[in-house]
């Protein structure tokens, strides 16, 4: 794989891309936020790893360039700020994957392989659709009843697992490990900010809600009353 490393500690840059490169990977290593923005939307990586505290800019504004300039490389924040709420404004700003430090060589390589082994989305499977409600995998663009509906990273993968359910109960447990990576923490109210952001988005708008919970269960998307 060819992989991005932003990492302005050089020890760590050089522990990392030592053990990447004898893994047989090909590593870029760049030191500035900045710097890394412009090469990340130039060059083709597989994966990037990244800082969050930067100098230039910070990880979190160059992961949402990122992706607000339609980036898709697989991203991994790597740093020492792992706070739940830090952690949860990673993943929201577009970050696939969050590894605190100090950190394990062995479980980032296996977090850098398991972004790779996820199966890559084909023509049959590029659209998911309940009801009047679609979600293009390719463009990355939701739509319902041919309306456009813009969704931020977290809220599109939320989405598209509940899609993929279809009729199914998702418990907050289920979503909090599919989605942010955490184990169960009963005093997070994340899952209940998104789907509440999300039923704003994908239901209010219109007659037939679609989003359903059930009370001490979980939540399901279903296309029937």
């Amino acid at each position: 794989m060819k992989i991005l490393l932003v990492e302005d500690d050089e020890q760590i840059s050089r522990y990392i891309e030592n053990g990447l490169s004898s893994s047989g990977h090909v590593v870029d290593v760049l030191t500035d936020g900045r710097d890394a923005l412009l090469v990340g939307l130039r060059e083709p990586y597989d994966v990037a790893i990244v800082d969050r505290m930067l100098p230039g800019l910070d990880g979190l504004s160059l992961v949402r360039g990122l992706r607000g300039a339609g980036g898709k490389v697989p991203v991994i924040f790597l740093t020492a700020v792992g706070g739940v709420n830090d952690r949860v404004e990673g993943l929201e700003a577009g970050a696939d994957d969050y590894l605190i430090k100090p950190f394990a060589f062995s479980e980032l390589l296996a977090r850098v392989n398991a972004l790779q082994r996820r199966p890559p989305i084909t023509a049959e499977k590029a659209k998911l659709k309940v009801a009047d409600l679609e979600l293009d995998l390719f463009s990355r663009l939701a739509t319902r009843g041919g309306t456009t509906i813009e969704l931020l990273p977290r809220e599109f993968a939320l989405l598209e697992l509940l899609m993929r359910n279809e009729g199914r109960i998702l418990t907050k447990t289920m979503l909090l490990e599919r989605i942010w990576n955490f184990n169960f923490d009963p005093q997070s109210t994340v899952v209940e900010t998104h789907i509440s952001r999300l039923r704003a988005k994908i239901d209010k708008p219109f007659d037939v809600p679609l989003l359903r919970n059930t009370r001490n269960t979980g939540y399901t998307i279903h296309g029937q009353r």
